[in-house]
């Protein structure tokens, strides 16, 4: 494949090697989540994995949001 452009190759595969991050399932109030481990015993939401379906509408356990979990 030819790809023409103007821009600096440095510019047009930005992010194209992007390293996965270091993920884990832990349990968290009786709910199975995957979550990206933080410094002090800190945790941020990957995805839920396994909880009740009102739990997915808790905006407290949206992805993204940091938890705090017990080790």
């Amino acid at each position: 494949m030819t790809f023409y452009t103007i821009l600096p190759m440095e510019q047009v595969f930005e992010g194209a090697l992007n390293y996965a991050l270091p993920v884990q399932e832990v349990s968290y109030q009786g709910m199975l989540m995957q979550v990206e481990p933080l410094e002090g015993g800190q945790a941020r939401i990957v995805r839920l994995i396994q909880c009740p379906l009102h739990r997915y509408l808790d905006a407290a356990l949206s992805p993204g949001s940091v938890i705090q979990i017990d080790k």
